[in-house]
């Protein structure tokens, strides 16, 4: 009987790692195959082609999407990780006046995405002449990640025993020394994954830049790579392929050399606050 199980179980998951595998190979091979279609008479074509990925570099502004993209990512994740680390610290160690009302109040905020607030957002940006601006944008994303990743953080300092803050301070280090110099090395796990989320936010979105930023040089790679192929999908099918690869392969190479310590920081934070 456990001979069936385990053989059950094994089909399920090759099942299910080749329901994600085959789309991904699918891409990879679309990008590299020399006609333009969608459809191809053979899964693995008669030839192979870079053209596409050169197409991109020459006759786009990739290369200006990449490097706008990635500066909003980067600092996304600097501002976001150094703010959320702070208040989750605050909310773990400290006692003050209405704690759980506020934490309770983040949780509730998180309830609701903060796409559907994009029309009171625009207005409000456009109020503070912060349209078209990334940091307008960049108080969207905080904004919105704020909440979860306090809860989050929360969770998984008040794992870390309070004795280690109660000898520092006996050896006379303060709030900021203590936070810096004991718990922030402590929670490498968490910082590492929420550093990864808030890197990949701004990466990949594209609701928040298309409302957001309408200067053509100020384009993500999310709005440009839609601007461009938008309309003829179809008839470019493989060069699409072969901008999705381009984006997809940084976040790709960070997943695998930061797996471990995301898994931990997941598992580790998700706990009862």
């Amino acid at each position: 009987m456990k001979v069936l199980e385990r053989i059950v179980i094994y089909a399920f998951l090759i099942l299910c790692s080749l329901l994600v595998i085959l789309p991904i190979l699918w891409i990879v091979i679309s990008s590299i195959q020399p006609s333009s279609s969608l459809y191809s008479s053979s899964f693995i074509p008669k030839g192979f082609t870079l053209k596409h990925f050169y197409t991109i570099f020459t006759e786009t502004n990739f290369p200006l999407w990449y490097l706008n993209t990635l500066k909003i990512a980067l600092i996304n994740m600097v501002v976001s990780v150094s703010i959320t680390t702070l208040a989750a610290y605050a909310f773990s160690r400290y006692r003050f006046a209405f704690k759980k009302n506020i934490m309770t109040s983040i949780l509730l905020l998180q309830m609701f995405p903060s796409f559907i607030a994009m029309t009171a957002i625009y207005i409000i940006m456009t109020k503070l002449s912060l349209l078209d601006t990334y940091l307008g944008l960049l108080l969207v994303y905080l904004a919105g990640q704020l909440p979860y990743n306090t809860w989050l953080v929360k969770g998984y300092l008040d794992r870390i025993p309070k004795e280690l803050d109660e000898a520092a301070k006996i050896d006379g280090a303060g709030h900021f020394t203590i936070f810096l110099k004991i718990i922030f090395p402590l929670a490498r796990p968490i910082v590492v994954l929420l550093a990864t989320t808030n890197f990949i936010a701004p990466w990949f979105d594209y609701i928040s830049p298309s409302i957001l930023l309408r200067t053509s040089s100020k384009k993500t790679l999310a709005v440009g790579i839609f601007e461009w192929i938008s309309g003829f999908a179809n008839d470019n099918f493989t060069q699409f392929a072969s901008a999705s690869l381009l984006v997809a392969i940084p976040i790709t190479i960070l997943f695998i050399l930061l797996q471990k310590h995301i898994v931990e920081g997941l598992t580790q934070g998700a706990v009862k606050s």
